[in-house]
């Protein structure tokens, strides 16, 4: 493993008094959005695959080692090259769909 030790010209008291608000605000946003989606008077995508994804990626954020921005990036990625016949309206899933789980649109996509 690379030793990743002093590669920020930043020190860590720079780094926090430079983007510590930033994120402050980041991770309120995605607290709120967990809330809202506890809340949701329809619970119907509790195990969906992006929410697992998200789910895996928070943890990753929590956990040490190097290289945190990879292995979320690779979390939050839909893997599969091959081309849709049906675009959604994101053009894409920002996760990997797993076989036994479709996303809704693909269902509507297919019906038409």
């Amino acid at each position: 493993m690379d030793d990743y030790r002093n590669t920020c010209p930043l020190s860590q008291t720079q780094l926090l008094d430079d983007s510590f608000m930033d994120h402050r605000a980041q991770l309120l946003a995605l607290a709120a959005f967990l809330d809202r989606f506890e809340r949701s008077a329809l619970r119907n995508a509790e195990t969906d695959f992006r929410m697992e994804a998200f789910k895996e990626a928070l943890q990753l954020l929590v956990e040490p080692g190097p290289e945190r921005a990879r292995r979320v990036q690779l979390v939050m990625s839909d893997h599969n090259s091959a081309l849709l016949d049906v675009r959604d309206g994101q053009s894409a899933y920002g996760a990997s769909v797993h076989p036994a789980q479709m996303s809704p649109h693909d269902d509507q996509g297919a019906a038409q």
